[in-house]
């Protein structure tokens, strides 16, 4: 799985590549089309042009080698190039000295296909050696002048929503670390309840209950979250944030639930705040309920967060406070497509970027930020897109919506999910 992006350019070839640390003055660069490069399927920007000289083509390192999780440092006194990271859950480290064709990686000498150099302080290194020992997919397409760079499988935090129809693939909750169960709802009366028409405690296949289901969760020490749903479509949430005892009644129904189900965390999915109604009052109100309830859940109980992305016309979400608050924040980044677009037509990559740099720059940690995947969206072919980008920002990891839908397409979409990442 790792070259399908590889097969998907039928004009690639194999191509040695190169990083360097700044814009430099590379003799002979002939005049040609600007080079893109493209990892996972999504651009990479520089702060300086990629270019080609002498069959190599050369791009700003640090870019390559933060995006791809790998750390560089450079030793002037030995004009010793570091890289360091991991295949396959090993860490790998490579030494490439300029002017050498011999590279060190893990203690043993690897012959390079070209020497890293330097060019007026900048040191120029050989990716194509990445491509081996990170196990980094590379190619190039000829008539369009692109780079395509495949990110290799990582560890990271997986979460999936169990929903009611997702019975079939409960099997795939142990790929899984965490599991939200969709069975509960603050519905428009403003009530917590377990027994309504959308969500709802599922019932009883045999011997198999909505209990034993949770309780095999815990057993293979995979986290059981019981996810509350709630929609401001007509104000109903904004009232129920409002009122005192309304608050206060969903909360105990929701620590209830929790202590009588077993479930090992609460994710709230409270949606439509600032869309109609005045965006920084309802942020005021959504940050008192969090607290409210972060302080009546026993402290061995975990506290998420689904919330829409900043890019979405949704704005009553403080992300900084909120992200104080809780053990984790998954961001939805979908629905982009227009109201109507049929499934599996991918969510734009851009816009996805766009949501995950907009929630860092609000001020939530990268280590608690969980990338929200419509598998309903999504294909075989671009949910590793998606994936990639949550590489990329090195996040906590990514929470799909929902398990019932990864068998789509004959299991593609479940193999190409775990090609790409694997539960930590």
């Amino acid at each position: 799985m790792l070259n399908k992006r590889v097969g998907k350019m039928a004009a690639a070839t194999l191509l040695a590549l190169s990083v360097l640390g700044a814009t430099p003055n590379i003799g002979d660069v002939y005049a040609a089309p600007a080079i893109s490069v493209l990892l996972d399927d999504v651009s990479l920007k520089f702060d300086a042009e990629p270019r080609i000289d002498k069959g190599v083509t050369y791009v700003p390192f640090r870019t390559v080698g933060e995006a791809l999780g790998i750390n560089i440092t450079w030793n002037s006194k030995t004009q010793t190039v570091k890289a360091t990271g991991t295949l396959k859950g090993q860490k790998t480290e490579v030494l490439l000295q300029v002017g050498s064709t011999t590279a060190t990686v893990n203690g043993d000498k690897v012959k390079l296909p070209a020497p890293p150099v330097q060019r007026e302080g900048r040191v120029l290194i050989p990716l194509s050696s990445f491509s081996s020992q990170f196990g980094v997919g590379v190619s190039w397409n000829q008539s369009t002048r692109t780079v395509s760079l495949v990110s290799p499988q990582r560890e990271m935090h997986l979460r999936a929503f169990y929903a009611l129809q997702s019975f079939q693939e409960r099997d795939l909750v142990a790929s899984m670390n965490s599991v939200a169960f969709g069975w509960s709802r603050i519905d428009r009366e403003g009530q917590f309840t377990l027994q309504g028409d959308e969500y709802r405690l599922p019932s009883a296949a045999g011997d198999v209950t909505a209990q034993s289901i949770v309780s095999d969760t815990a057993d293979q020490n995979i986290k059981p979250y019981l996810m509350v749903y709630a929609l401001d479509g007509n104000g109903e949430l904004t009232k129920v944030l409002s009122d005192n005892s309304m608050r206060q009644k969903s909360i105990d129904g929701i620590t209830t639930a929790i202590s009588e189900k077993g479930f090992g965390g609460v994710v709230l999915d409270f949606e439509g705040l600032g869309y109609k109604l005045n965006a920084v009052d309802q942020q005021k109100l959504l940050n008192q309920y969090v607290k409210q309830l972060k302080a009546a859940l026993p402290k061995d109980i975990a506290l998420s967060l689904a919330v829409p992305p900043l890019n979405s016309a949704y704005k009553g979400y403080d992300y900084k406070t909120l992200a104080s608050l809780v053990d984790d924040m998954i961001i939805m980044a979908y629905q982009y497509n227009p109201v109507g677009t049929k499934s599996q037509v991918p969510e734009p990559n851009s816009l996805v970027d766009q949501a995950i740099q907009l929630a860092l720059d609000a001020g939530v940690p990268k280590q608690k930020l969980l990338l929200g995947i419509s598998l309903n969206s999504e294909t075989s072919t671009s949910v590793d897109d998606k994936l990639g980008l949550a590489k990329r920002y090195d996040l906590k990891g990514a929470a799909f919506w929902r398990l019932g839908l990864f068998r789509a397409h004959n299991n593609q979409m479940q193999d190409a999910v775990h090609a790409s990442v694997i539960k930590e």
